[in-house]
């Protein structure tokens, strides 16, 4: 029989991350700390626009951009909370979820060969859209004494002539880390002058802790919006990850081939979803702000609890995790993050999971109750006890 697959996909590796999700789903009394989930539900008055919507027969499909709406109220969001100023009629598009614009932008842009730089550690999906799309990943190793920032210097080492796109993914997923608006201009130095384009995953924009600064996207610097594919959602800022939703902005020319393949691929995101979106936009920036003082509160009380037990981890500052250091304890990430559920039975994730640069390395997400935060950590302090005293 001929072989049914692809040569592409089955050089794929699972998600590293939905293994100990998995795992850890068969057992009992297990704390996981492994999904980046806000434990927040979606607050009641967008709950109540969604199911409203649904009431009054709001179960059509919309256009293949989304609502006309919902599309006005992203680009005065975007304005006002991060001076991005995008048309709303042909610079923005509605997706089902960020990971759809991240992989739709991609097979929009890349011919075979191009080559995309990839700071990792990072989100687990780049690499993977990547080599769909035909494009050639090239990763930079992003270092723990510089913070896991992209500095000017890693990224002009790995421009070569075929280098088409840089992944800008900050506030990062698993680090925590940021780039300020001085780390950004002198990236955007580099990439004006080797005319590349810039996908900037900013699904955590809105989950940043910099004492009196906020989030700067890349694409508000000067000559950057014409080269910049802007991705963010409504997932981790409005807890509202099982409504599937999120959006890209940018130049016309590249978003409106986006929207051939979401044509073809999606037709339209979920009509509820985006009217609840709508909803979230107009009057959730008081429930954003909750939710980030409480993030901010975890992940102070993460740190604090790490000192006390002797833990190397450098000092996160965005998003919603942190990525303690296990080197000492002379295990792979893996065996560690496996070690530490059978015997203590607490998920985290192997830094492994998320690019070889992150061996060495465990992620533990704040996005869980104070409460079972403290409970965790507590299993975990008896656990590096354990291997300390041998």
């Amino acid at each position: 029989m001929r072989n049914p697959l692809s040569k592409e996909i089955v050089t794929i590796e699972p998600s590293g991350i939905r293994k100990f999700f998995d795992i850890a789903s068969e057992m009992d009394d297990v704390i996981s700390l492994g999904v980046g989930e806000p434990d927040f539900d979606t607050p009641w008055h967008i709950r109540d626009e969604g199911i409203y919507s649904l009431e009054k027969g709001r179960t059509f499909y919309t256009s293949n951009s989304g609502l006309t709406e919902l599309r006005m109220e992203i680009t005065r969001y975007l304005k006002r909370r991060f001076r991005l100023d995008y048309d709303y009629k042909t610079e923005t598009l509605i997706t089902v979820g960020g990971s759809e614009a991240i992989d739709i932008a991609m097979r929009t842009m890349l011919d075979p060969g191009d080559e995309v730089l990839i700071p990792q550690p990072s989100y687990v999906s780049y690499e993977p859209c990547c080599i769909l799309a035909g494009g050639k990943p090239v990763i930079i190793e992003l270092q723990a004494e510089n913070d896991f920032r992209l500095t000017k210097e890693q990224l002009e080492a790995a421009i070569t002539p075929k280098t088409k796109l840089l992944v800008l993914p900050y506030p990062n997923n698993p680090t925590g880390a940021v780039m300020e608006r001085e780390d950004l201009e002198e990236i955007a130095e580099v990439i004006r002058a080797h005319d590349l384009f810039v996908l900037s995953d900013e699904i955590y924009a809105e989950l940043t802790y910099v004492e009196g600064q906020e989030h700067v996207s890349i694409a508000s610097l000067p000559d950057m919006k014409e080269r910049t594919i802007v991705i963010n959602g409504f997932s981790k800022s409005h807890a509202m990850t099982g409504w599937r939703l999120g959006y890209a902005c940018g130049p016309h020319v590249i978003l409106e081939q986006m929207l051939k393949i979401h044509q073809f691929a999606i037709m339209c995101a979920p009509t509820n979803s985006q009217y609840a979106a709508i909803d979230a936009l107009k009057n959730g920036d008081e429930d954003v702000a909750m939710m980030c003082g409480q993030y901010d509160a975890r992940r102070r009380y993460l740190m604090y609890a790490f000192k006390e037990m002797g833990l190397d981890c450098f000092e996160p500052f965005g998003a919603f995790y942190v990525f303690p250091c296990i080197r000492e304890f002379g295990m792979t990430s893996d065996e560690f993050a496996t070690k530490l559920l059978m015997t203590e039975k607490v998920a985290v994730v192997p830094g492994s999971a998320f690019g070889k640069s992150g061996e060495g390395f465990i992620r533990i997400s704040y996005a869980y109750s104070l409460e079972n935060l403290k409970i965790a950590l507590g299993r975990v302090n008896q656990f590096i006890t354990r291997l300390r005293n041998g």
